[in-house]
This record gives structure tokens, sequence and C-alpha cells, in this order.
């Protein structure tokens, strides 16, 4: 399922990244790699704020429906 589905507090491991080559390589350089944990941290205003790798990231709902966990 998309990270976008995940609710607040929720935690999952990351298995595939979706789109094109560039989107992947832009959503490793973040830390999005698959086998990594990640929690949702808040849902503000269509962003998502998530945790992975001990740093907080930003996205948006169209970067978090390519992560899937």
């Amino acid at each position: 399922m998309p990270l976008s589905l995940l609710h607040t507090g929720e935690s999952s491991l990351i298995t595939r990244i979706g789109g094109g080559a560039e989107t992947r390589r832009f959503l490793e350089n973040l830390g999005f790699v698959v086998g990594s944990p990640v929690t949702v941290v808040n849902d503000i205003g269509g962003n998502l704020i998530v945790s992975i790798r001990d740093c907080r990231v930003a996205i948006s709902m169209e970067m978090a429906k390519k992560i899937y966990v």
C-alpha cells in the first residue's frame, strides 16, 4: 500500500519505490530506500512529515503515493 495511506504515528518498512528514474533517485537521496523503516509524524495541508533514518522529511501526497510500504 502507498505511504500516503498510513496514519499519524504508524510505522512500516519501504517495500518499493515507484515513479520514473528521476523521481526514484530524488527519493533515494532523501533516504527512501527499500527496506528502510519509515514513520508518519504528521499530515499537514496535504503534505506528510515522515521520520526516516533519524531525520524528519516533508513530502507531498503525490510523492507519498509513489512509496510503497
